[in-house]
């Protein structure tokens, strides 16, 4: 290559930006992070702005840089990084291929459309009460799980997930299940991994004991202090449901042993004070872990966030972001389930070509027995992909997942989080834009400085204690 050659700048392979003394560099295409050495940082410095230079504009404008061998080598670094090009960048148009194969490591069973409660909430199209309830039968049931095990046939372990309504309004059907799945995965060589999401309400001790013997994975749905979950979680008759759930809870952490539970809290329009609902369901309640939802896509629009409420519940969540990055460096956990998430996914430098695992490892199997692309679409106006007696519509399917690669006519193309974020959940996008290939254009630019901040606080984690990332975080799907 001649020095006057030229040399093009992809804008879009890269976002660097300086955390305290480092300037650092997110390598969007590998979902990687750099320290750019001082030449190498001034030379991307440089590139700002501009869409191509010549290798004789850039030794010229470093030529009084102390180490003139190092020029060519950073040069050198930031095409092969793709930083730099001899060729015209393109967009990242997507994984650019189809989809015909589908190994599902999990599956959700929609035990029952009933629910003892009436969340103001809630996104359930297809909820009713626990009489009207539609519970799915056992041979349906069977039938899911043999699926699971037929298409996941190379996986080493499969995941059951219960799920409603209220999963524990048909404990008859989780019993049942719960025995055909163990011994089905026991027979074929394949662990087996159980878990449920339930609003606590039900649980007794005789529950409890049954979910410990086979080592479920247990959330609790609990929205904060009392004021806080009255005013969104209800029962049928309008009563708030803290008083009851904060006590079953308590006696779930008292009584189980298993695994660590977490609680699942829904942010919505009128409360945004994250750090003390974690305050309290953390320390006060004690689960190990608590994780927030916000809410923006609910057709209760009264209940959404947006503009500044949306922005300041991000706020608050990188506010206790700090706090969980302070305890960290003393070797603590305050169990922040999504601080927790964003760190396993640069720890581990992962590049998702989809939002979600919908569709590839994991589908959700309604009363009828209707393949959905995941629980929150069980229910909704979306077509099905098959059902459990004829199996996965695998077309159908392939079609949706090859839709969903293409990011050519999406904004995504260019974003610089597009491997860690692939667009967003199908299912916000669904209720949004009436498109479940939409992004979620109304929070992109939240969700960008969001990983800015998990970046900044992943480099100080492990500039300072990296031994927090490995006890905690790389373990924390084996954790939970």
């Amino acid at each position: 290559m001649s020095e006057s050659s030229a040399l093009y700048v992809d804008s879009h392979a890269y976002h660097d930006f300086v955390v305290k003394d480092r300037h650092v560099m997110l390598h969007v295409p590998s979902s990687g992070i750099f320290d750019l050495d001082g030449l190498t940082g001034s030379i991307v410095d440089y590139l700002r702005g501009k869409e191509q230079v010549t290798y004789d504009e850039i030794r010229r404008t470093f030529a009084s840089a102390p180490e003139p061998g190092r020029l060519a080598e950073s040069i050198e670094d930031l095409k092969s990084l793709g930083v730099l090009s001899e060729h015209f960048p393109t967009r990242d148009l997507g994984a650019q291929v189809s989809v015909t194969e589908f190994p599902l490591s999990t599956i959700v069973i929609n035990v029952n459309t009933g629910c003892n409660l009436s969340c103001t909430y809630c996104y359930k199209e297809d909820l009713t009460t626990p009489a009207k309830g539609e519970k799915m039968d056992l041979d349906k049931a069977r039938k899911s799980i043999d699926l699971l095990l037929a298409e996941g046939a190379k996986r080493d372990r499969l995941n059951v997930v219960f799920f409603g309504g209220e999963p524990l309004t048909n404990m008859p059907l989780i019993r049942a299940v719960t025995d055909y799945a163990e011994l089905r995965c026991a027979a074929g060589g394949k662990g087996l991994d159980l878990s449920l999401t339930t609003n606590a309400t039900m649980l007794t001790e005789e529950i409890i004991d049954f979910f410990d013997a086979h080592r479920f994975g247990i959330s609790i749905s609990m929205d904060g202090p009392q004021a806080v979950h009255d005013a969104r979680r209800k029962t049928i008759g309008g009563k708030g449901t803290y008083e009851v759930v904060a006590a079953k809870s308590r006696m779930l952490l008292e009584r189980y042993r298993s695994r660590p539970v977490g609680a699942r809290v829904t942010l919505t329009a009128g409360y945004s004070d994250v750090a003390a609902i974690h305050r309290h369901l953390k320390d006060e309640i004690g689960f190990a872990e608590v994780g927030f939802a916000p809410v923006t896509s609910n057709p209760i629009t009264t209940f959404n966030l947006v503009g500044d409420e949306l922005r300041a519940v991000f706020d608050a969540m990188k506010a206790l972001g700090r706090e969980y990055v302070a305890a960290a460096l003393e070797n603590r956990n305050i169990g922040f389930s999504n601080m927790h998430q964003m760190l396993s996914d640069l720890y581990e430098g992962r590049k998702k070509a989809l939002p979600c695992g919908a569709g590839i490892g994991l589908l959700a199997v309604d009363h009828e027995g209707k393949l959905n692309l995941c629980h929150r679409f069980t229910g909704s106006e979306l077509p099905t992909f098959g059902d459990v007696d004829s199996g996965i519509d695998k077309p159908r399917l392939g079609e949706f997942l090859d839709q969903a690669l293409d990011r050519s006519e999406r904004g995504c193309s260019t974003c610089r989080i597009r491997n860690l974020c692939s667009g967003g959940c199908y299912h916000e996008s669904y209720a949004n834009f009436s498109d479940p290939h939409s992004p979620v254009y109304h929070y992109c630019e939240l969700l960008r400085e969001w990983v800015d901040f998990g970046i900044e606080a992943y480099l100080e984690i492990l500039e300072k204690n990296p031994a927090f990332l490995q006890r905690h975080v790389a373990n924390r799907s084996s954790e939970l």
